[in-house]
């Protein structure tokens, strides 16, 4: 049997040049016809990245089962991928304000039906009748405006004056319960960081480990800092209290929130955020002379370190000096903390950090506490429109798992490393500031909205985003991650940031046939209100249209418009999310059930004949992604620690299809003197003595000599003028790991290992194993694998016997 590895493929697709334009294929996918014979997987990949270039969408049913009960037969939820400011060269800007529909607040968009002679449009969501107004007096068919071109499903609005007054705002808040080799590499980063900010920016520095301390920066004369007990939660009020904000100026009244137009100052407010260009050298000076926390640590304690307490002064500060501008608390923090709000684990060594075990058997005692705290200043965050980022860089468990409610609602940016040396850390960190053409495009201050057709309800959001708890007719009684709303905060969004929305079919009977030829599209609106890196406020728009197919012959009209790819992205969202949210969940076997009833409705068999089973080429890969979402470490928390795991989710939570199908089943590439670099099978088979191995594994990237190159290369055969074919093939795998690196946030580890050597395990973790320790015909420099877990063949075979049944 031969076996595919697609997600390898996907990643080259840019260059494989597609014969369709893109309005012909978005035709053909609203009207998907059955097409026989079979048709190769770079093709249907294609077709569907192409779709997403168009409209930053990828959607795992294409075609739309039509009623409530065909959505329920088809396992995987009808739902979307999409990327709200994904960048389109080609997209206009439009420089006037959208015409939106009277009642149901859609905007005009290439979907809605027009009368140019009554100049009247009709919603293609509520059917509501629309006049123009004034300005649109003279479109016709032959002029129409922007917004009703057909290749134009994805626009944006910029409305002129709706810049934001507010520039970035950067707070950091530094851990100083660290060793003095960690605080050196720390300190190194942050001067190099504060050198690449924006010179209009403001800044802030706050440092914590026993104590709080807040840095009066606007105070030249002398280095000027407020300090707060750190096991004692801090409320703003105190806070502006103690920090004499209210010294000059009257207390504003009780629940009025602060800031420069109601009670603060520019004067108070410039004491403690200063722009870029004028603290830039009073913010290196303190950097140089920072020590690491002077309080003593006894041999059998952890060092104090109150990090709830300073994320949480740090909230309330931002939010009396610049609520509602999309700043940005940048924690960079070294250790587990230990004292005050939001404690992960007592100061006493005999205590150890909560475990995966621990947490199943609910025995870590200060974990919901912990959780508890983080929603309250993730909901704090939402309300002021400010991000946490964190930056956690130690060997030992930070509390990432805690912390993951506020970084992930507020839209933030999550690194996880082993040292703040590493370059995992220093590399994304530049990242985060660089402004050159690959830069991640950080945006703040999203709303984002959906519209779409009555037959459709909205379940929630997988994703870096929180509800706004808008209720109305689009809500659905399920819930599903952030739910129970048709819009939603996004504070901080980035050129990648992904979303997974679920959706739900309500209708339940099955129309004539009469009814479903002449009216069978669906219809969705995304509308995505953003302040741009640029500070202009802007507002995307993408409209889509979906053919919906119901009853007898629907199966192959829903074959014809399944994306493998996506569909594995969404069952690795809902895996994890069902994870977090269910006792006693048990995901293998709700993968394995999901599978099975998948490949029963759509394989093509005879009852009870295993050698029978086929699947079409629209779904002969999603078995594979679906073994290797079994193995990963979304799934396997084994190994992991619960830290490791809430940084994996919240990764795969906010990237796009392409980078999680990496994520889900990882690339790999042969480099050989035989052939030219290729793709090789994700399987033991294809190491080799002679041959170099490229694994991309998106948070690792594995550079795996065989035996043979190993040990050429430490004999220094490629340092030699007669061997230049030699050093070419070492450094032609090193030079595609660069390029891959210098793309991608966080910044992947690099590992470099020679077969039969400890690090081999980074690569051998990841592979099928198909030659194990009991099993025979290894062939000569190959590999084994020491696992009693099962082959993609075995699984596959059980897969068809139980499929046919």
């Amino acid at each position: 049997m031969i076996v595919l590895f697609c997600s390898m493929i996907s990643r080259h697709l840019e260059s494989f040049s597609v014969g369709y334009d893109s309005l012909r294929f978005l035709h053909q996918i609203r009207g998907f016809k059955a097409v026989s014979g079979r048709i190769s997987c770079i093709k249907i990949m294609a077709e569907f990245m192409e779709l997403e270039g168009q409209d930053g969408v990828r959607m795992a049913w294409n075609v739309i089962p039509g009623t409530k009960q065909e959505a329920s037969n088809c396992v995987v939820p009808v739902s979307a991928v999409y990327t709200p400011i994904k960048s389109f060269p080609n997209m206009p800007v439009l420089p006037y304000a959208p015409l939106r529909c009277r009642n149901c607040r859609s905007v005009l968009n290439p979907f809605s039906i027009v009368d140019f002679a009554a100049k009247i449009w009709i919603c293609p969501f509520c059917f509501q009748r629309n006049h123009f107004p004034p300005h649109y007096a003279s479109i016709s068919d032959e002029n129409l405006p922007a917004e009703l071109f057909p290749q134009y499903t994805t626009i944006e609005y910029q409305s002129p004056g709706e810049a934001s007054s507010i520039p970035p705002v950067f707070m950091f808040v530094v851990d100083t319960s660290i060793i003095e080799e960690e605080m050196a590499f720390l300190k190194s980063a942050l001067s190099q960081a504060i050198g690449l900010l924006p010179d209009n920016s403001l800044v802030g520095l706050i440092t914590f480990g026993t104590l709080v301390h807040v840095h009066e920066l606007g105070f030249s004369t002398i280095p000027k800092t407020y300090v707060f007990k750190g096991s004692k939660d801090v409320s703003k009020e105190q806070l502006l209290e103690q920090m004499n904000f209210f010294l000059i100026k009257p207390k504003p009244p009780t629940g009025v929130i602060a800031g420069a137009r109601d009670g603060l100052s520019s004067e108070s407010i410039a004491r403690f955020l200063l722009p870029a260009s004028d603290c830039e050298f009073a913010l290196n000076s303190i950097l140089e002379e920072l020590q690491k926390d002077p309080w003593p640590t006894p041999v059998d304690q952890r060092a104090s370190r109150c990090t709830g307490t300073a994320l949480s002064i740090a909230a309330s500060l931002l939010g009396a000096c610049v609520p509602g501008s999309g700043a940005r608390i940048l924690a960079f923090i070294g250790g587990p903390s230990t004292e005050g709000p939001g404690a992960i684990v007592s100061k006493n060594l005999s205590e150890p950090i909560r475990s995966h075990k621990d947490l199943d058997k609910d025995s870590a005692p200060h974990y919901h506490k912990a959780v508890k705290f983080y929603e309250a200043l993730a909901k704090q965050l939402v309300h002021q429109g400010h991000l946490l980022d964190l930056f956690a860089c130690a060997l030992d468990q930070v509390g990432v798992a805690e912390l993951k409610v506020a970084v992930e609602r507020t839209g933030g940016l999550v690194v996880l490393a082993e040292s703040f040396g590493h370059s995992v850390f220093k590399d994304s960190l530049r990242r985060v500031f660089r402004s050159e053409d690959k830069d991640l495009g950080l945006s703040s201050n999203g709303i984002f909205e959906i519209n779409c057709s009555k037959d459709i309800k909205v379940q929630g959001i997988l994703g870096p985003c929180a509800s706004l708890e808008k209720k109305g007719p689009l809500c659905s009684d399920t819930i599903v991650g952030q739910g129970s709303t048709s819009a939603w905060k996004m504070c901080g969004l980035n050129q990648a940031t992904s979303l997974c929305l679920i959706f739900e079919i309500v209708k339940k009977e099955i129309p004539d046939a009469t009814l479903q030829s002449s009216n069978n599209q669906f219809y969705f609106q995304f509308l995505t209100y953003y302040q741009h890196s640029t500070g202009e406020m802007r507002l995307r728009v993408t409209s889509l249209s979906r053919r919906w197919v119901a009853g007898p012959g629907s199966i192959q009209d829903l074959i014809a418009g399944f994306d493998q790819e996506a569909a594995a992205v969404v069952m690795a969202r809902l895996v994890s999310f069902k994870m977090e949210i269910e006792a006693e969940f048990d995901p293998i076997r709700w993968l394995d059930k999901a599978l099975i009833h998948m490949c029963s409705r759509f394989g093509d068999y005879q009852k009870d004949s295993p050698s029978s089973f086929s699947l079409s080429p629209r779904f002969s890969i999603f078995p594979q992604f679906m073994f290797h979402l079994r193995r990963s470490q979304f799934v396997q928390v084994f190994n992991n620690s619960p830290d490791e795991t809430a940084y994996f989710r919240m990764i795969l939570n906010q990237e796009n299809v392409a980078n999680s199908v990496v994520m889900i089943q990882p690339s790999l590439i042969s480099y050989s003197f035989q052939s030219a670099p290729e793709p090789a099978l994700l399987d033991v088979a294809a190491i080799a003595a002679d041959r170099i191995l490229l694994l991309d594994s998106y948070f690792t990237i594995v550079i795996f000599h065989g035996s043979t190159i190993a040990q050429w290369r430490k004999a220094g055969y490629h340092n030699q003028p007669e061997h230049q074919a030699f050093a070419q093939l070492l450094q032609a795998p090193r030079d595609d790991a660069d390029a891959v690196i210098k793309e991608r946030f966080p910044v992947p580890r690099l590992v470099i290992c020679d077969q039969h050597g400890s690090q081999a395990r980074f690569l051998l973790a990841k592979l099928n194993p198909s030659a194990t320790y009991n099993s025979d015909g290894h062939h000569p420099g190959g590999d084994i694998i020491f696992t009693d877990d099962v082959s993609f063949e075995v699984f596959l075979d059980h897969l068809q016997r139980l499929a046919v049944q």
